[in-house]
């Protein structure tokens, strides 16, 4: 098999973002809340969490912090999610897609594998029908996020600026679609000169979005749920790969796959596609 031939399992710090409805009392400090807490001694601690091939140092303050302090702070620097709900296998939310894919393999996602019709943010219908023979990038977000997902769309629209090519194009979807209308990912949208022809912000059911992104994007989604990675799309609606895009290295790999993929005009021409 090629060296590129299994769809990652590796997580690099992976930061998946859980939009909290409702906000917790604010504590002054791990363990416990008012003058108990506050009172603690604290003295700093380096506490090291072994994560696939990579391990991340965690600077703990608490003298005294509890088990279950500690695995609140773990969780609020590897990454914010929440346990599948009783009966839901672990399957149901993929481990994101870290490098490139063999897209000959015989269980590649492809876009035929969940079709979709969402709405844009121009309030026009949106069919995956019209991404067949074109390369593109799909990405997950939503538009109340605190701060991730302002500096993932930046990085989107940093590569949109540096391959100006009209084959290329980004999907966006939405984990928040209750909150995200049309209207408001147009005021969004707006934010990063996003032209709509070539950067689609989608919202729709909430339950179709999860399809598409689990299936199709192999990435975590759920309500205020994400993965910051961008995923690449051939002409033949074939995943190609993945990476981080708040890590500047990562979003040049991306971006020199985009530009090999785009490269694969043959491959279109052969599969009879004509962009």
């Amino acid at each position: 098999m090629s060296p590129r031939g299994n769809i990652s399992r590796q997580f690099t710090m992976d930061h998946m973002h859980h939009h909290h409805m409702e906000q917790a009392p604010r504590r002054k400090a791990w363990g416990g809340t008012g003058a108990d807490a506050a009172s603690r001694t604290m003295r700093p601690t380096a506490y090291a969490v072994r994560l696939g091939r990579g391990v991340a140092t965690i600077q703990s303050f608490a003298r005294d912090v509890s088990v279950g302090g500690l695995l609140v702070l773990i969780s609020l620097l590897v990454g914010c999610t929440k346990p599948s709900p009783p009966g839901v296998a672990e399957s149901s939310r993929p481990a994101p897609v870290a490098g490139t894919v063999d897209e000959t393999a015989v269980d590649v996602p492809n876009l035929a594998d969940v079709p979709f019709t969402l709405r844009d943010q121009t309030g026009a219908e949106f069919s995956s029908e019209s991404l067949k023979g074109r390369v593109w990038m799909g990405a997950i977000f939503f538009a109340n996020c605190p701060g991730p997902c302002f500096r993932e769309n930046q990085a989107i629209a940093d590569i949109l600026r540096e391959i100006d090519d009209p084959d290329f194009m980004v999907v966006s979807l939405t984990c928040d679609p209750a909150n995200d209308t049309p209207e408001a990912l147009a005021t969004y949208a707006a934010r990063f000169d996003a032209d709509p022809k070539r950067w689609k912000f989608l919202t729709g059911d909430l339950k179709l979005i999860e399809q598409v992104g689990q299936k199709v994007f192999r990435l975590p989604v759920e309500l205020g749920v994400h993965s910051e990675r961008g995923v690449v799309f051939d002409r033949q609606g074939r995943l190609r790969g993945g990476y981080h895009l708040l890590q500047q290295d990562r979003v040049d790999l991306l971006t020199k796959l985009i530009r090999e993929v785009l490269a694969e005009k043959s491959s279109a021409a052969d599969a009879g596609i004509v962009p």
